[in-house]
């Protein structure tokens, strides 16, 4: 398979699942940390390696490899392999996804962003989520009538502060997520719940259903629920690991053990929380973008601008979410009709907000 994002925290989890099932890697696509790239290099013998600089070429241990975006596109198209795990962060990871489906390959899918700006124009049929909300969605499914469906959120690193202080936390701080190491965009979507918005974007699209929501669970124990209009629940409890998500998306199925079984007795209890809109902002516009998927190009670029500086200590922690809010009304109008349309109003976002 291919593999875009191989040093990530879901390219790190793909590869050891590629590991425990003997599974062959013809493409690495890293960005740059070359020192774990050469060790992925060395143990699982990739025919091609694309990376993000030019400059980083030769410290790579490797004979065939190209950089960039184009070099990406080019690889999925040459590739033999017939699946590809997209794990590339943000916009970025779009026109793979794209050339993907071209090349009629299965996508194993952790690039979120491709569904919450492009859901209309992607092609679902080859596509399997790599998400463990989503997966848990799909675990679920039953042949019974839906009423809704519930995907659960960390709080991620601020949601015991208080509320007074969050205009002045830290960077450092906002990386601190309670529950697990990501990488830092995810971290701070996760702080400021975007993360969670987008992942009941995916699961509209995914699931062609509009009835969805959120709660926090702490422990990162519980990661779905689907509720039945008999009255009834059914909930997919599992250790929070992205290898039984992977295993699935790779597989298909998978009929041996991935994770420990979670020990209901150890974990003793769990603790349920309301996202509070005081604290997450951004959930205000919760039901506005469900009923109106089309703006989620435009909270995705808005949202990867304002983080950008926040990580480069340009804005305030408080400031990403204002900047979304304010972007989603001021570009509430955007209609996109191809997925053209959805590049040039990513390009129009982002000029307002990146000066």
């Amino acid at each position: 398979m291919i593999v875009l994002g191989s040093t990530g925290s879901i390219g790190v989890n793909t590869l050891n699942i590629a590991r425990k099932f003997a599974l062959n890697i013809d493409v690495l696509v890293a960005g740059t940390n070359i020192e774990l790239l050469n060790k992925q290099i060395e143990e699982f013998k990739p025919s091609k390696v694309v990376i993000s600089r030019k400059e980083d070429i030769h410290k790579v241990n490797h004979t065939n490899v190209s950089f960039g975006e184009d070099s990406i596109l080019r690889a999925i198209e040459e590739s033999p392999a017939k699946t590809v795990v997209n794990a590339l962060v943000g916009f970025l990871g779009l026109r793979p996804t794209l050339k993907a489906i071209e090349c009629d390959k299965k996508i194993a899918l952790a690039n979120k962003e491709s569904l919450v700006v492009a859901g209309k124009f992607i092609d679902q049929r080859k596509l399997s989520p790599i998400d463990s909300e989503h997966f848990a969605l799909w675990y679920l499914l039953q042949d019974k009538k839906i009423s809704s469906m519930t995907i659960t959120a960390s709080g991620g690193s601020f949601r015991d502060y208080p509320l007074e202080k969050l205009k002045d936390v830290s960077i450092k701080e906002a990386l601190n997520h309670p529950n697990w190491s990501m990488g830092n965009k995810i971290t701070i979507d996760s702080a400021t719940m975007t993360n969670k918005m987008f992942e009941l974007m995916e699961a509209a699209w995914l699931f062609d259903i509009r009835k969805l929501d959120a709660i926090i669970e702490t422990r990162s124990l519980i990661h779905g629920l689907v509720n039945f209009e008999d009255g009834s629940s059914t909930a997919h409890i599992a250790n929070a690991s992205m290898q039984l998500p992977i295993a699935y998306a790779i597989l298909g199925k998978c009929d041996e053990q991935v994770l420990q079984p979670v020990d209901l007795l150890k974990v003793g209890s769990l603790e349920f929380k309301q996202i509070d809109k005081e604290r997450y902002p951004i959930w205000e516009v919760k039901d506005t973008i469900l009923n109106n998927l089309d703006l989620g190009v435009v909270l995705n670029a808005a949202n990867e601008v304002a983080v950008s500086k926040f990580l480069n200590s340009k804005i305030g922690f408080l400031d990403v979410s204002k900047i979304s809010l304010e972007a989603l009304e001021k570009f509430s109008y955007v209609k996109p009709n191809s997925i053209d349309d959805i590049f040039e109003i990513d390009k129009e976002v982002r000029s307002y907000y990146d000066s």
